[in-house]
Parts: C-alpha cells; sequence; structure tokens
C-alpha cells in the first residue's frame, strides 16, 4: 500500500507505511525481502527531496543485490541511485550517466524490457537537462518505442514531453 501511495503522489503517507513495512520484515528475520522491500521506500525518499536518505537506502539495497546475487534488484537499484544522482542540485551528471548505463546494461541482459525503457527515459531526461539534444532525442526515441512496443502508456506523455524539450 505504501508503495501506491508513493506513486499516487502521497509520499507524506506512503514514507510512514513503507518503514513500519521494512522494519516488520527486519525484525522478523526475513531480509531476503530488505532489497526489494527497500526500494519502494528509497524512492519516496527521493520524492520527498531526502536526498541523503534515499542515497544511503538505495546504496544498501545495492551492496545486498550484489552479495545475493538478486540482479534485478540490482538493476533497480542502479536505476534508482541514476536517479537520485540526476536529481541532485547541481546534478551528479557523470554518475548518474553511469548508474543508467550499467542499469541498462543489466536490464538487456536479464531482458528487463521496462527498466529498458525507463533507463532510456532516464537518460533522455538527464541528456535534455545537459543540452545534449541529439543523444536525448536517440533515448527518448528509443524509450518511447519501447513504451508502445510494451503497451505501456502511462510512461508516453513524460516520455513526449521531454522529446519536445530535446527539440524532436
Amino acid at each position: 500500500m505504501g508503495a501506491a501511495y508513493s506513486l499516487g503522489g502521497r509520499v507524506a503517507d506512503a514514507i510512514p507505511l513503507l518503514t513500519q513495512t521494512l522494519a516488520q520484515l527486519t525484525g522478523m528475520t526475513r531480509t531476503f525481502f530488505e532489497a526489494p522491500c527497500s526500494l519502494p521506500l528509497s524512492e519516496a525518499y527521493l520524492l520527498e527531496g531526502r536526498f541523503e536518505e534515499a542515497h544511503a537506502l538505495a546504496t544498501r539495497v545495492l551492496a545486498l543485490a550484489c552479495e545475493r546475487r538478486e540482479r534485478g534488484t540490482e538493476a533497480h537499484a542502479l536505476q534508482l541511485l541514476g536517479d537520485i544522482a540526476a536529481q541532485r542540485k547541481p546534478p551528479e551528471v557523470e554518475q548518474a550517466e553511469a548508474y543508467y548505463q550499467q542499469a541498462l546494461t543489466l536490464a538487456e541482459e536479464l531482458g528487463m524490457r521496462p527498466l529498458q525503457a525507463h533507463c532510456h527515459l532516464s537518460l533522455g531526461t538527464l541528456y535534455v537537462k545537459t543540452g545534449q539534444r541529439e543523444q536525448a532525442r536517440t533515448e527518448l526515441f528509443t524509450a518511447i518505442e519501447l513504451y508502445h512496443d510494451m503497451d505501456m502508456p502511462f510512461w508516453l506523455p513524460q516520455a513526449e514531453a521531454a522529446l519536445a524539450q530535446a527539440g524532436s
């Protein structure tokens, strides 16, 4: 429920629920759920602008995922770390790009097409911010194509708006 609140824009309501869920799982020694269950909380922290907490938690998730060989969770953590770096003020462009590229490579290996599309969208948005219009267009066209192929229309307006900013 906390993740749904976060996606619905009710981040302030989501954080306590996600924190409670994570504490309960950890308290019950169900630590194998810790990494995937920590991702929504880290995303909620990011949406609240709590960059340090988001970064610390996403870094922990990445370490756990690597240790346990949870490659899908690793890919999601890398993408989230890219988002955190990209949204800092000022953006940590090189770090964000490196995280996105790592996440994209892993997502491609694992056949995680939605994550691939999100990584292309994130890279394209980052390139728009940094004035790299040609790279932005390439990444955003790829994201749009993937979203269309997978029938994921929810993300199309965001990708198309970024493409318009890139000057398609």
